[in-house]
């Protein structure tokens, strides 16, 4: 019997729940960590807009809200409790810069800022902490998502991360 929802086929995010991209062992090790490779990765699959010391801020390949970034320590740790001072400073220090970056690049209104510790918290890779900065605009929940539940993003993820990684502060 029809529901009477129409449909919007994303084929694409497949490879998010099961493609090829999706290490057979799942994300446990950090051979198969997408936060773990990130940092390693050259021309159009690197999404990596900072690296500091001890944490690095990068694209998320399935963003909520254009922008939507992720600050991830460079240790592969699933804890935030097991961040050590140094990692925890840093994370902070970048999450404030990328909400200063987004707020210069796209006049963001808002932000949703959080990390969902463990499966069941909703982390859909729990093995390795990350912090989610979502930026938010007035009227961004219309009736696309809320509706037709479905999201637009105007612009490439490879456009977005050039345009916040060259307004990204260089250290004095």
């Amino acid at each position: 019997m029809p529901d009477g929802l129409d449909r919007l086929w994303t084929p694409h995010r497949l490879t998010y729940i099961s493609g090829p991209d999706r290490p057979a062992d799942g994300h446990e090790k950090p051979s198969g960590c997408p936060f773990c490779l990130a940092p390693e990765r050259e021309g159009e699959e690197n999404l990596v807009v900072h690296r500091g010391d001890r944490v690095f801020v990068v694209l998320n390949l399935y963003p909520y809200n254009p922008g939507h970034l992720l600050v991830c320590p460079y240790r592969h740790l699933a804890d935030y409790t097991e961040l050590d001072t140094e990692e925890t400073a840093e994370l902070a220090d970048c999450t404030q810069t990328a909400m200063r970056v987004v707020r210069q690049v796209s006049n963001a209104h808002g932000f949703n800022i959080g990390m969902n510790q463990g499966g069941v918290a909703g982390a859909g890779i729990a093995a390795h902490l990350h912090q989610h900065v979502v930026p938010r605009w007035g009227g961004d929940a219309n009736f696309m998502p809320v509706i037709g539940r479905t999201k637009v993003l105007p612009q490439l993820l490879a456009d977005t991360r050039a345009l916040l990684a060259q307004a990204w502060p260089v250290p004095a």
